[in-house]
């Protein structure tokens, strides 16, 4: 038997009844051991999820900025460090957060943004 191309195999479709569909999605299923339909519903997720990128991710100041009396408040918040220990991270552009959530990290972002900082999220 000659291998169907996939356009061969979809204008064959186009020929069939739903009844007939139906009956070869059933016996795909008693050959194969797998559901077609839901092999094609659990692809695109997969794909998504891969798409998304890391599941945890770093803050960083980039540039305090002007204001940088607010951003080092607004570290010492997000961290519940002490007014040195979240100064000495703004002076030196360090890291804020390590190991976050995706989430959690956009909205520390926006705090710092608000305050008047340049933020990167890596």
């Amino acid at each position: 038997m000659a291998k169907l191309t996939r356009d061969e195999f979809i204008s064959s479709l186009k020929e069939m009844t739903l009844l007939e569909i139906k009956e070869l999605v059933d016996a795909m299923k008693e050959e194969f051991g797998v559901d077609p339909s839901a092999v094609a519903v659990a692809a695109p997720a997969q794909g998504a999820a891969a798409e998304e990128g890391p599941s945890t991710v770093t803050v960083s100041i980039a540039d305090a900025g002007a204001a940088k009396v607010a951003v080092i408040k607004v570290v010492k918040e997000i961290t519940g460090l002490g007014l040195k220990e979240s100064k000495d991270i703004v002076d030196s552009n360090g890291v804020v957060k390590e190991n976050i959530a995706k989430a959690e990290a956009d909205e520390i972002k926006a705090k710092l943004e608000e305050a008047g900082a340049t933020v990167e999220v890596k």
